[in-house]
């Protein structure tokens, strides 16, 4: 479905992403992790066209994205869930929603992933005429993941979706990601929680410094000394 071959991203003089080349498969769920600074959010931001690659290819269902503007990336089924959430805090909710709806046409669609936003979220429905900026962390990560899923992506993009939420939250936020990839939507997810990450996915890569390390069957990085040491505590 994605692949990216020998993407090179610099940062004025900084070299952030070296040649990493990757591959997300239909209908699966792949995890990227590293440490901070790695370039894991770098390569989301590329894939979305938030950034440009200085060289290499990135192919989406087979069509070359690697110079598309980010709104037809959306347009062709990717959407992205900032770090940090990024939810307008001045907007309520629903105002929230709408924006991820914003390039859609068919009305009909959209009211019908309104209504599966909300059976996903109900916590949303209850707070649609809320701010946003009012909401608990774990409502804003909700919010976010809404927001990106009213787009209609076949590929959905998690940038640290556990970032700052208590376990429990962290839990419920993993069982979320594990149901919208059950019901035919493909992730690519950015993870520090590498062992939380590499419990659900179904391949994973290894990124250090802006290049990839490691790469294979989750479970077997998983079950990896080296990124046990590294990245598991052990």
């Amino acid at each position: 479905m994605l692949e990216l071959e020998n993407i090179n991203v610099y940062y004025g003089p900084i070299h952030a992403l070296k040649e990493v080349s990757l591959v997300v498969n239909e209908g699966e769920i792949v995890s990227l992790i590293g440490a901070n600074g790695a370039g894991k959010t770098t390569t989301l931001k590329t894939i979305s066209g938030l950034l440009r690659a200085r060289s290499g290819t990135m192919r989406f269902k087979g069509q070359n994205i690697t110079a598309s503007p980010a709104q037809d990336i959306v347009r062709l089924g990717i959407s992205q869930v900032p770090e940090g959430r990024r939810v307008f805090p001045a907007m309520s909710v629903q105002e929230n929603l709408e924006i991820g709806a914003f390039l859609r046409r068919d009305k009909m669609g959209i009211a019908q992933d309104f209504a599966r936003v909300f059976q996903r979220f109900p916590r949303l429905e209850e707070r649609s005429k809320q701010l946003a900026g009012t909401l608990s962390g774990g409502e804003q990560q909700m919010l976010a993941i809404g927001r990106a899923l009213m787009a209609k992506p076949t590929l959905l993009l998690l940038d640290e979706p556990s970032m700052g939420l208590a376990p429990l939250l962290v839990r419920e936020i993993f069982e979320i990601i594990k149901d919208i990839n059950q019901q035919g939507t493909t992730i690519l997810l950015v993870e520090q929680n590498a062992r939380m990450a590499l419990s659900i996915a179904n391949q994973a890569y290894v990124l250090e410094t802006g290049s990839i390390v490691l790469q294979g069957e989750a479970h077997g990085l998983l079950e990896s000394d080296q990124v046990k040491r590294a990245y598991l505590g052990g």
